[in-house]
């Protein structure tokens, strides 16, 4: 079953076109979704605003290598890794979930335009990423959802409290279980289920890329470009109008180190 496209024996019933023509559909929600929540909610002249204050605060010009190795070392440490984390559980969770739904999405894409079809040939080495991206997903989604969230495990809230915050973990862990259970049942030739869950798949689908105004999934572009502007405001020294750590020895005691952390 992990080196079966799932796609291709789905195109015996549907046009590889309609697969294709669903993605694309997909791409406009989140386009469509993200610059509408930004219109909203006024991101990007919160972060071009940010950026002149940060530009007349700064004590240091950095040059067109400066920015970049900064950029470079953003991407590659604190988002590729999300450093930003600790080391610790969650972190390991993120990292599993991210890099799973990378796999998931991008082996998608290529199974549904490179190897779906008449005349197309199957491509072991994809199907089998489309469906360790999807396992990975659950595996980090699932660890993140009942035992790591701050507000159950911090705030003594139930498991099953949905606030509109989840919206984007739950749809996306719906379509990478129904993913993988659609397609198991399309192996093994159980066509009732297999069209269950075929259309479970595709309305998390819908619910996933559909709800980017509503949910989380915008943060995905947010946050790397804070954390590239973070990391050149502290280089150029501007610090976001913040002060300097001060250098002075620890007076207090452990304080909140006596205990170590154990959900942030």
């Amino acid at each position: 079953m992990l080196q079966t496209n799932p796609f291709s024996i789905l195109a015996e019933t549907i046009s590889p076109l309609a697969m294709q023509g669903f993605i694309f559909a997909m791409v406009i929600l989140i386009v469509a979704g993200t610059i509408i929540q930004m219109i909203h909610h006024k991101n990007l002249i919160y972060f071009f605003n940010n950026a002149k204050k940060a530009k007349l605060a700064a004590t240091k010009k950095l040059g067109v290598g400066e920015k970049a190795s900064i950029i470079a070392k953003t991407t590659v440490v604190d988002i590729g890794t999300t450093s930003e984390l600790g080391f610790g559980k969650r972190r390991l969770a993120h990292v599993l979930g991210m890099y799973g739904t990378i796999l998931f999405w991008v082996s998608s894409s290529v199974l549904v335009f490179g190897y779906t079809g008449v005349d197309q040939s199957n491509s072991e080495f994809w199907s089998l990423l489309w469906h360790v991206g999807a396992i990975l997903t659950c595996l980090g989604g699932y660890w993140f959802w009942f035992f790591l969230r701050v507000d159950v495990s911090a705030e003594a809230h139930p498991w099953y409290r949905i606030i509109k915050a989840d919206l984007f973990v739950l749809a996306l862990l719906a379509c990478a279980t129904f993913g993988l259970a659609w397609s198991y049942t399309q192996y093994n030739g159980q066509s009732g289920l297999s069209f269950l869950f075929l259309t479970l798949f595709v309305i998390a689908n819908l619910v996933l890329f559909g709800g980017v105004y509503w949910s989380k999934f915008a943060h995905m572009f947010y946050k790397p470009g804070a954390a590239i502007q973070k990391n050149l405001a502290e280089a150029d020294g501007s610090r976001d109008n913040l002060p300097p750590p001060a250098d002075a020895p620890e007076q207090f005691g452990l304080g909140i180190k006596r205990e170590e952390p154990k959900h942030y």
